[in-house]
């Protein structure tokens, strides 16, 4: 593994500026093209962010993972992945990170040549939050990361208090009233960060479709889907819930303490 970090980050104005919040997150780039995983890591290293680790292979990102796995605070905030890799593709990797449980949660991003339809549906699909084709423009690139760390992790306080649990965003976990804890999946994350940032305003449905998938066309099913198992993890009865309400017509409001 090659380790590519930096100390005092400062964003260029080229790329545009990123919230330090944001640049502080540690990222996993894997690309078995060198010269390009290396403009890659360059690139955000020019925008300010200030720990990439790069692998050249499925197997080499593994490793980083279950390396960092013992300490948590370490743990990689964002995995960015090119699909055509030799031996473990892109796809099958995410589907492997998928599987442990620390990872659930984490941001995805494919960085890839593969951009028909179907690639970009199966990416998706696989839990991705975003999908970049090459070429692409390095602003581009750089704002869509940002883009994508900044809906996974809120800039305000970690932790939200709601009637039968506390969330704390940080970690993905949900404490709950009778001392257990479960974790939020990344996209389950992703849409109680957008709530979170609104709490006690209506967020229609439209909208939390545009924030969490960038369309609002096709993904009302699946929000309603995320929204009942999150509803099942924070809510004392998800049946009636008091924290996550339905606002009929319109959308959904977060209701915190």
């Amino acid at each position: 593994m090659v380790s590519e970090e930096k100390g005092a980050a400062v964003a260029v104005d080229g790329y545009g500026m990123v919230e330090r919040h944001v640049r502080d997150k540690r990222i996993l780039l894997v690309d078995d093209e060198a010269e390009l995983a290396g403009m890659v890591a360059a690139i955000l290293h020019g925008a300010g962010f200030s720990a990439v680790d790069r692998v050249g292979s499925g197997a080499e990102a593994l490793a980083a993972i279950d390396a960092r796995a013992a300490s948590p605070e370490d743990a990689y905030q964002l995995f960015v992945l090119d699909v055509m890799m030799s031996g473990m593709d892109g796809f099958d990797l995410l589907a492997r990170i998928r599987e442990r449980p620390a990872c659930a949660s984490v941001p995805a991003l494919f960085l890839t040549a593969k951009d028909e339809p179907f690639d970009r549906v199966n990416g998706l699909a696989l839990g991705a939050d975003d999908y970049i084709a090459k070429p692409f423009l390095p602003q581009e690139l750089v704002l869509r990361i940002a883009a994508v760390l900044r809906r996974c992790y809120a800039q305000e306080s970690p932790l939200l208090e709601l009637d039968a649990c506390r969330v704390n965003f940080a970690t993905a976990e949900v404490e709950r009233a009778d001392g257990s804890t479960v974790l939020l999946t990344a996209k389950e994350h992703e849409i109680l960060s957008v709530l979170a940032r609104n709490a006690g305003r209506i967020v229609t449905i439209d909208a939390l479709c545009e924030a969490c998938w960038g369309t609002s066309f096709g993904y009302e099913n699946s929000l309603m889907a995320h929204i009942r198992r999150l509803r099942e993890k924070i809510e004392a009865n998800p049946s009636k819930p008091v924290s996550l309400v339905t606002i009929k017509g319109l959308g959904y409001k977060l209701a915190g303490r």
